[in-house]
């Protein structure tokens, strides 16, 4: 009896809490000429979170949204990672988000990831600063001269690590393009060269990276800790380097991203600031750029047709630039048609970045819909991307649908939008370009099966092996 009275208490009690929700609902829909996107919640205090992991974890993560896509529309409420939250897997809606000023949107994360970024982060400052930030990276990386530099770091490091492959060598792709991207981004940011000191920074980048999805408990022995201690020890390292820049003189062209961060007049960009982020700004040569290429690998292992094309096309580029005796330079790598097009439907089909995380500052309407002011915001372009109204066959490898298409669309948002546009979308680009360059001009390789996880973030499961044999 006892057990069937506390059953039916907490019965009471769920419907009371589902029955209070829905008369909150009611009572925003009559405020506001827009009503709340349709949905639940899930259960009290876990939301729907279980759920999107176990779906995140799986080999079509895109089925939590794609199951009350169905029954609610392409804009629904939830509740994830402790939040009510409205998910827009509509392309005009997630555009709209992106490039709105932080009056609207800021960026919110899950705290593990607030917690090793910082306060003072790119990724979550906000206002007048965020843009200087922003806007003297993202000047500096477009710039002439660090494309060179960037083009020739990339060969060397690119040649320097194919050299020491043999034949009938299994090679692991995803260690392979980590190793190389790791050092061309440190050397672009803060000026090292392969040694003691880099050695130390990727063993000690790996341990932080470990923690930015993890549980948000900082005592000692937990994930996020030694991930904090971790940032610590690289911050000292980069901290000494701007110390010793700052005894220097100011050089006429910036060699890396400190000397633009410190040759900026403002006081607002303290050592400290420049220290984090100079952390922060590593994370893409040990993720996103890495497996970019190591997916691009594993398209065109399992697509004979596409891998064919993509040879020739830089086999007459290798062929041309050893007749005229001319090194290749960043813009050869570049206007590569169909090289540009298997990465771009790299990225596509990989969604390395699966979608951004935003808070309301605000109540928004906006396409018929309520945001309300506090609630998070998270656009997915995953879904985007592998909609069958956007592409035909979306979840096919197929290079040839970007012939005639516009990347600038926004129904292609892979490197996010807006005023938080990730500054370095051109030099991924140049990294893939590069190695996809030399490895299918030197090589041919039998690939071993190997299978995409997907959360907490991509990588492949075995990390991609293949058998070389140089050509």
């Amino acid at each position: 009896m006892d057990n069937v009275w506390i059953l039916g208490l907490l019965g009471f009690l769920l419907s009371f809490i589902l029955l209070c929700r829905s008369l909150k609902d009611k009572i925003s829909r009559s405020r506001y000429r827009c009503p709340l996107p349709l949905g639940t919640f899930g259960w009290p205090l876990i939301g729907e979170t279980f759920e999107f992991i176990s779906c995140a974890y799986s080999d079509r993560p895109e089925s939590f949204m794609d199951k009350r896509r169905l029954m609610y529309g392409k804009v629904f409420k939830s509740h994830i990672f402790g939040n009510p939250t409205i998910i827009s897997t509509d392309a005009e809606i997630s555009k709209f988000v992106l490039q709105s000023d932080a009056k609207a949107f800021v960026p919110s994360y899950p705290r593990s990831l607030t917690e090793l970024m910082g306060k003072s982060s790119i990724l979550l400052i906000n206002g007048s600063l965020q843009r200087r930030v922003h806007g003297l990276i993202g000047a500096f990386f477009k710039s002439p001269h660090l494309k060179a530099q960037i083009t020739q770091d990339m060969q060397k490091y690119v040649q320097a690590s194919m050299a020491t492959w043999k034949d009938n060598q299994l090679i692991y792709i995803q260690d392979e393009t980590k190793n190389i991207a790791f050092q061309v981004l440190v050397k672009a940011l803060i000026s090292l060269d392969p040694g003691e000191e880099i050695e130390f920074l990727k063993k000690s980048f790996q341990e932080f990276i470990a923690g930015l999805i993890s549980l948000p408990v900082k005592i000692p022995g937990s994930q996020l800790y030694r991930s904090l201690q971790a940032k610590k020890r690289m911050v000292k390292l980069v901290h000494e380097i701007i110390q010793d820049r700052r005894k220097r003189s100011n050089p006429s062209v910036p060699k890396d991203v400190i000397d633009v961060l410190l040759s900026d007049p403002s006081e607002q960009l303290t050592d400290e600031l420049i220290s984090d982020n100079m952390i922060d700004l590593m994370i893409p040569g040990e993720d996103s750029v890495p497996l970019l290429m190591t997916l691009a690998i594993k398209y065109l292992s399992d697509s004979p047709i596409a891998l064919h094309q993509l040879m020739e096309e830089n086999m007459k580029l290798k062929r041309l630039k050893a007749k005229l005796g001319e090194p290749l330079c960043w813009n050869d790598y570049m206007t590569l048609p169909f090289t540009q097009n298997v990465i771009t439907e790299t990225l596509r089909m990989g969604n390395i970045i699966i979608g951004v995380m935003r808070k309301a500052m605000k109540d928004v309407e906006i396409k018929g819909y309520l945001i309300p002011k506090g609630w998070c915001v998270f656009t997915y372009f995953r879904s985007v991307h592998l909609d069958e109204q956007h592409y035909d066959w979306p979840y096919q490898f197929n290079p040839w649908r970007w012939q005639d298409r516009d990347v600038g669309s926004c129904n292609f948002t892979p490197f996010g939008g807006g005023q938080r546009l990730c500054p370095g979308l051109d030099l991924a680009r140049l990294e893939a370009s590069i190695f996809l360059h030399h490895f299918v001009t030197q090589f041919r390789w039998v690939a071993e099966d190997d299978s995409v996880i997907n959360f907490p973030t991509i990588r492949l499961k075995k990390r991609m092996p293949v058998w070389v044999k140089r050509r």
